[in-house]
């Protein structure tokens, strides 16, 4: 599924260190951690009716993210919630807007990635576009990617930084297989994630997720854990196999970018009765509550 141009973003003002800059002359330093080495941290926003969902628990992962890998000066959240005002205020947004917030090392006096070139102070970069939720309403289908996600001792998927090749060769695996994303498994054959997303199964009216093993701590994963609970749905972490996904009365996947999205099809195998199932459903309605009456007022 490739995401179409949307016109409302032609003249896009992108906010870098403060400055908002036209997204066609907008540019960072070849200097900059995020182009020499991927070194950066992100988050993904979305603006409900001028209000951000989660805005609080996103900052807070930007903040632990960029702390282990020892970045030596974080932007203020204050600073960084003035910068998207400040953004969503020059573009004059208020809702159906997803925000990509980056924090990057900065700029180092010399190419290398040796940190202590860094010297200069962070550099902080907010984009913002009008983007509905991102995938089709009639259902996904995932194929089973050969990349796996690797284990904390390799690299902490607790950190979510912006070197996401192990995502871009599974998502090029799936569009070379004419599926909408790649469904990706750990070291040990177990479900991950997908190459953007989190994901859930139902069965006998149960909902599981993996654990947080090779896979960050989603913010979106949490609201429907959240949800489960409050709703007395029954619910559960645990290491999920691939017979398991193909044996599932129903399967979705979870992100800031598309919110809940049903699964319909893995590995060419129909997952359950081929369409989007009631438990899905009924959690993309709660999930839709929660947004229209909770998040931070920034319009």
């Amino acid at each position: 599924m490739l995401q179409q141009f949307h016109e409302k973003n032609r003249d896009l003002l992108v906010n870098i260190n403060g400055e908002l800059v036209h997204r066609d002359k907008a540019g960072v330093s070849p200097f900059d951690s995020a182009v020499q080495g991927g070194d950066a941290v992100w988050e993904g926003l979305r603006l409900y009716d001028g209000r951000i969902f989660k805005l609080h628990e996103h900052l807070a992962r930007l903040r632990h993210s960029a702390e282990a890998l020892s970045f030596a000066e974080i932007p203020p959240d204050e600073k960084i919630i003035d910068a998207i005002r400040r953004t969503l205020a020059a573009n004059k947004m208020r809702d159906g807007v997803h925000i990509r917030l980056t924090v990057t090392r900065g700029v180092k006096t010399t190419s290398g990635m040796d940190p202590r070139l860094n010297q200069t102070g962070p550099t902080l970069i907010v984009l913002a576009e009008h983007k509905p939720p991102v995938y089709a309403k009639t259902g996904l289908t995932l194929v089973t990617s050969t990349i796996r996600r690797p284990p904390p001792e390799i690299l902490d998927p607790r950190i979510h930084h912006a070197n996401l090749l192990n995502s871009i060769l599974a998502k090029i695996e799936a569009n070379k297989a004419g599926a909408d994303d790649a469904l990706m498994l750990d070291t040990r054959g177990f479900v991950a994630e997908t190459n953007a997303t989190h994901v859930f199964l139902v069965r006998e009216n149960k909902v599981t997720t993996p654990r947080v093993l090779a896979c960050p701590e989603g913010i979106t994963r949490a609201t429907v854990l959240e949800i489960c609970a409050a709703n007395r749905i029954p619910c559960g972490e645990c290491d999920l196999s691939l017979e398991e996904v193909y044996r599932a009365d129903e399967m979705f996947c979870t992100g800031t970018m598309g919110e809940l999205a049903g699964v319909i099809k893995v590995d060419g195998r129909t997952i359950g009765g081929g369409e989007i199932g009631p438990m899905t459903l009924r959690l993309s309605g709660l999930f839709a509550e929660r947004t229209a009456r909770e998040g931070v007022e920034v319009v």
